[in-house]
């Protein structure tokens, strides 16, 4: 029962020519794709995002450099979605912010020390305590 019309049949051998990695749409390009393309028609725009968990047949899967150098028609917009994984420099708004973080934190001891109230409660009857921008509340039972 192992022989058909042609033959005998094969056991399952792995091919070389299918590569379980997904690689670049792009003709003649084998590199390992990293992104994935999509066209909304609707809306004119073409959105690249991560590397989509499985192989769709409207989508391209790219690979860096080609994701990097993609440009759109005229008249229409090109989304870049980012994943999330790759490590982000921090710009200057999330430096700004975070001095303004510590700025903060530092404030109710100084007017708790400007006002001569203890433990900085500015006239809260409900707050029992203060350490940086985290209030203690008395229970409202109380």
């Amino acid at each position: 029962m192992g022989e058909s019309r042609r033959g005998p049949l094969k056991s399952a051998v792995p091919s070389n020519v299918v590569s379980p990695v997904r690689r670049c749409s792009r003709t003649a390009c084998g590199r390992p794709a990293v992104a994935t393309l999509t066209y909304v028609y609707a809306d004119s725009t073409a959105v690249l995002g991560p590397l989509a968990t499985y192989a769709e047949p409207h989508c391209y899967d790219l690979c860096a450099q080609h994701s990097e150098r993609l440009t759109a028609p005229r008249g229409w917009e090109v989304v870049r979605l980012s994943d999330g994984s790759a490590p982000t420099r921090p710009s200057g708004d999330d430096l700004e912010a975070l001095a303004n973080a510590v700025r903060e934190a530092a404030r109710p001891q100084e007017r708790a020390a400007e006002s001569g109230k203890p433990n900085g409660r500015g006239g809260d009857p409900m707050e029992v305590g203060r350490r940086g921008h985290l209030r203690v509340l008395r229970s409202p039972d109380n």
